[in-house]
């Protein structure tokens, strides 16, 4: 889809400038999101990889791990999903590389739209595959024994957290992504601060099993505190403190990356 033609005055009200962004950022949504149609391997690669995702960690380490209430699937299935959905927002940064490198960021600049929607369209749309994701394994933690003990409300409250979490994390992908030389260089980058957020916490072991001076950096770590929110409200336990903190973390993330990421595409670009 292209984008609709305008003149972008300066002068334009600014609830008339919100609106064009909105537009245009759909706009971008709905391209990104037809590549995946139009891709069925990439259909695929979403729908299998969370499956294996949930499967090799339930069975492969769900005997030799001891957790509190001694049910490792309830326990494990708030981690995978923060743990898929932080891994899934590294496509942000590869996407973003990809599109600087073949050229297709300057001929969005071309074209009479807002800017920023380049982003916003790129960020939710990868959000909303990892939406789906977490759907996926959501029906097969059903399969093999997950249960939410909370209320409904509790249920979509954790899922709106992971998913807002990874937004936020789309935000720091992005900064990655317009940073890089390449779309390799994207993918090989953004692993690095992903895999110690989301293997030094509490999503597949319990931070008090971990050595001495490791625990205080895995409870500091926001996996750690959108998990342990998420698992609350999963157990019907919520905690209030770790989910205020958990929206906080992603409010936090989202404030600070999201306006580098914009400033640097005006750079880049």
């Amino acid at each position: 889809m292209t984008a609709i033609a305008r003149p972008l005055a300066p002068a334009a009200p600014r609830a008339r400038r919100a609106g064009w962004v909105l537009t245009d950022a759909i706009t971008i949504t709905w391209r990104n999101l037809m590549q995946v149609v139009r891709n069925p391997q990439l259909a695929v690669i979403d729908t299998i990889t969370p499956i294996m995702f949930v499967l090799l960690f339930a069975f492969v380490f769900g005997g030799a791990i001891q957790v509190p209430g001694g049910n490792y699937v309830d326990y494990l299935m708030p981690g995978i999903f923060v743990q898929t959905v932080v891994f899934g927002a590294t496509g942000t940064a590869i996407g973003l590389a990809e599109d600087l490198q073949k050229g297709l960021i300057d001929r969005f600049r071309s074209l009479p739209m807002a800017g920023s929607a380049v982003l916003v369209g790129r960020t939710f749309s990868d959000t909303l595959r990892n939406l789906y994701t977490v759907l996926v394994m959501t029906v097969v933690g059903y399969l093999i024994g997950f249960r939410f003990h909370g209320s409904p409300v509790d249920a979509v409250l954790a899922i709106g957290l992971v998913i807002g979490f990874a937004y936020a994390i789309a935000w720091l992908s992005a900064n990655i992504g317009l940073r890089a030389k390449s779309a390799q260089a994207a993918q090989g980058a953004i692993f690095i601060p992903i895999f110690p957020l989301t293997f030094a916490s509490s999503a597949f072991v319990p931070v008090q099993t971990m050595p001495s001076w490791l625990r205080p950096i895995a409870q500091a770590n926001p996996v750690t505190v959108v998990v342990n929110a998420a698992r609350g409200l999963v157990e019907g336990n919520p905690d209030p403190h770790t989910v205020i903190a958990a929206a906080a973390w992603i409010a936090g993330i989202i404030v600070v990356f999201a306006p580098l990421a914009l400033l640097r595409y005006r750079r880049r670009a």
